[in-house]
């Protein structure tokens, strides 16, 4: 986690992925493969999906019902992806997101740093589930690199 207030906070995970900068943001566009479904109204990732253009939805949809999670704001291909919105119980509070996946070319692969702001009222006393939002982000962010380098986003075990 990088900052926290009563208003808002930022976390970012900067990791470094085995794969070239275009693959890294091919598998982007693969969410609903690497999202946790832990981390889905549906109980399903698969019933995720992301469209790669400025208005296109982060959504969720199932029998039941459906969710835009977020929307794309801005996209350069194999370089950013921003998304604009709350995630999860963070849609209930009232307030605004931006998840951003920054894409750069590094030794061996690439450089990938995804952050999300997250602002609000006071109201709210944001700071004290900062450490959990920024838990959940990493662990997507985990996912994804074991997804791009493994084809499975799941940990490894170990007999």
């Amino acid at each position: 986690m990088k900052q926290s207030a009563a208003d808002g906070f930022l976390v970012a995970h900067t990791l470094q992925l085995s794969a070239a900068p275009p693959a890294v943001y091919a598998a982007l566009g693969e969410v609903g493969r690497w999202w946790s479904s832990r981390h889905s109204w549906s109980g399903s990732a698969a019933n995720l999906s992301l469209a790669f253009e400025a208005g296109g939805c982060f959504c969720e949809r199932w029998a039941e019902g459906s969710a835009e999670h977020a929307r794309v704001v801005f996209v350069v291909k194999d370089q950013a992806l921003r998304l604009r919105g709350a995630l999860g119980p963070l849609l209930a509070m009232g307030l605004d997101g931006l998840l951003s996946f920054e894409l750069a070319p590094a030794e061996g692969g690439t450089r990938l740093e995804v952050s999300y702001r997250v602002s609000g009222d006071g109201l709210n006393d944001l700071a004290p589930i900062a450490p959990a939002v920024d838990g959940v982000i990493g662990e997507q962010a985990g996912r994804l690199k074991r997804f791009v380098e493994t084809g499975s986003p799941e940990p490894a075990t170990t007999p």
